[in-house]
């Protein structure tokens, strides 16, 4: 950001450096897993334990995948604005 005479400040947006890092976080994102526990593991045992283990851990299963379809909509939602604001000062500056 940089203050002109006026004391205004100008706010320069960084393009290519803004889409490289949200393709960064979306590599990262892609990254990320979690094995989803199978039922056919624990062959015949039917404690309560294990069926309310089994339980949170799809519970937790569809809590992270949900974060990961969420993220994923957020970085694109932001390539979006970052490049219509590019797009609205390049066309402030032909003005």
């Amino acid at each position: 950001m940089k203050s002109s005479s006026g004391g205004t400040a100008e706010i320069r947006l960084d393009y290519a450096a803004v889409m490289s890092e949200l393709d960064k976080v979306k590599q990262a994102l892609e990254a990320l897993q979690l094995a989803q526990t199978s039922e056919g593991l624990y062959g015949q045992n039917n404690l309560n334990y294990t069926d309310q283990w089994l339980d949170r851990e799809n519970r937790l299963h569809a809590t992270f995948q949900q974060y990961i379809q969420i993220v994923q909509k957020n970085i694109e939602d932001t390539k979006a604005n970052v490049t219509m604001l590019k797009n609205q000062d390049e066309a402030i500056n032909r003005k």
